[in-house]
């Protein structure tokens, strides 16, 4: 038990490096309140595929890599990955079985798609939000606009935001699930061992 421990320590301490390091050295667009920085919430992703409580400690961690290098908006944004990290990890936690398609991890697996597109949904409408709460609020560093509101807050924010998101979770997936194989990464396990299962009682 506290070898396992030690070990997610370890994991989540990586993670959050990544998280880090990434909006530092990949490839950003910045449009007013608008950032997307390519794979800058896989190691909250991938957090979610191991726990809870990983997902929390990361989502906390790498906000303080945007809090380094970008205005507090998008740092305050970043910290609002908490709420969809949390609901998705809980529920990856009671359904690992929607990360498999005939047993294997697959990009063209329907049900892990849909689920990316409800988490998706949740990540850009929580930002949306820190972005209406800062708007409203008036004076803030990297708040002003110098173009439509709205089109900043459901173009860029709303449908940039669920594409960023789609694509990163997607990333995730591929990665933890090519890990999967070596790793015990915990979602993936409970998924292969209950296919395991259905196989052995469906023969």
């Amino acid at each position: 038990m506290k070898n396992h421990s030690i070990r997610h320590l370890t994991i989540a301490a990586l993670l959050i490096g990544m998280g880090i390091v990434i909006p530092m050295v990949m490839p950003k667009i910045v449009i007013g309140p608008a950032s997307f920085t390519l794979a800058s919430h896989v190691p909250v992703f991938v957090a979610m595929f191991f726990s809870p409580a990983m997902a929390i400690a990361v989502a906390l961690g790498t906000t303080f890599g945007f809090f380094l290098t970008l205005p507090p908006i998008i740092a305050l944004r970043a910290l609002s990955h908490v709420v969809f990290a949390v609901i998705g990890a809980f529920y990856l936690q009671k359904h690992p079985d929607i990360l498999l398609k005939n047993g294997k991890p697959s990009l063209l697996n329907i049900k892990f798609q849909s689920f990316n597109l409800i988490i998706g949904l949740i990540h850009s409408a929580v930002e949306m939000a820190v972005v209406v709460a800062f708007y409203f609020t008036g004076n803030v560093p990297g708040t002003a606009f110098d173009g439509n509101f709205y089109y900043f807050l459901f173009v860029l924010m709303g449908i940039g935001g669920l594409i960023h998101s789609l694509i990163d979770f997607n990333l995730a997936y591929f990665v933890a699930g090519a890990l999967s194989k070596q790793f015990d990464i915990r979602s993936f396990s409970k998924a292969k061992g209950r296919f395991i299962q259905k196989q052995k009682k469906a023969a």
